[in-house]
């Protein structure tokens, strides 16, 4: 294999997906996916409902498996099933829509259990590390508290410490701020802009185009399953090459 030149800051490709398809029933709603995310890299992924962007975010972690292509991360195709898919669902950090996180335990032990049961932490450096997490996100004061009793702003950011206390070497994203109230998306935003300017590598699927604008480092935009375009949130923003772009486009923006 001959070592390809590689742009400054990064070691390669982290997650490469190629001639990606999958169906559900009669609907093909990842049609020939070949998509690259270097390390430290930020891609967003937008698009209209429907196009495949949450398909496509949890084919990486294999939480949707894929009729026909290959997923790799870090140069190792997705493990089927077992021991290898848990180790590599921690190597990809993944935040949903739904915060997802344990009702019947507190934001501490939310974002300790993983670090003891699948990194094999002791308990002590996990609280400690999660401790860090939760002030990170701004939320170090709520570690005592059930998920019911935070915001859900307050909650999505324990889902994002929860998923950065694994040490991942991705981040994904599927519409974190989809479910909240609009005062507390940016608390969230602010959280996600933060790890990119940190180099934490990202994919994210958001309806937020100022984020998209201002956090990513390619717009990935998806459209009937395939990608339409990909390019710099510059290029996109202002001068989008397709007609479906352009007619997404100016649907957000000026409405």
């Amino acid at each position: 294999m001959v070592k390809t030149h590689e742009t400054p800051g990064t070691h390669g490709d982290l997650v490469v997906l190629s001639n990606v398809n999958k169906h559900f029933g009669a609907l093909h709603v990842l049609k020939d996916i070949n998509l690259r995310i270097a390390r430290g890299e930020v891609v967003v992924v937008i698009g209209p409902s429907g196009g495949g962007k949450s398909t496509l975010c949890r084919a990486i972690n294999r939480l949707e498996t894929i009729d026909s292509g290959e997923i790799a991360i870090d140069g190792k195709p997705l493990p089927a099933e077992g021991r290898e898919l848990a180790a590599l669902r921690a190597d990809v950090g993944m935040v949903f829509q739904s915060f997802n996180l344990f009702a019947h335990k507190t934001v501490l032990q939310n974002v300790t259990l993983g670090q003891i049961k699948v990194r094999k932490k002791d308990k002590h450096a996990a609280e400690e590390r999660a401790r860090a997490l939760l002030d990170r996100v701004g939320v170090a004061s709520q570690a005592d508290k059930y998920p019911a009793q935070l915001s859900g702003g307050q909650q999505q950011r324990v889902a994002i410490a929860r998923a950065l206390a694994m040490e991942p070497k991705i981040m994904l994203f599927d519409e974190p701020t989809s479910a909240l109230d609009p005062e507390m998306i940016n608390e969230v935003l602010e959280v996600m802009q933060q790890l990119a300017r940190e180099g934490m590598t990202m994919a994210v699927v958001t309806h937020e185009m100022g984020f998209a604008r201002s956090a990513a480092n390619r717009v990935v935009f998806m459209a009937d399953g395939r990608i339409v375009e990909e390019t710099t949130p510059d290029q996109f923003f202002s001068n989008p090459r397709t007609d479906r772009a352009k007619d997404f486009l100016s649907k957000i923006l000026h409405h």
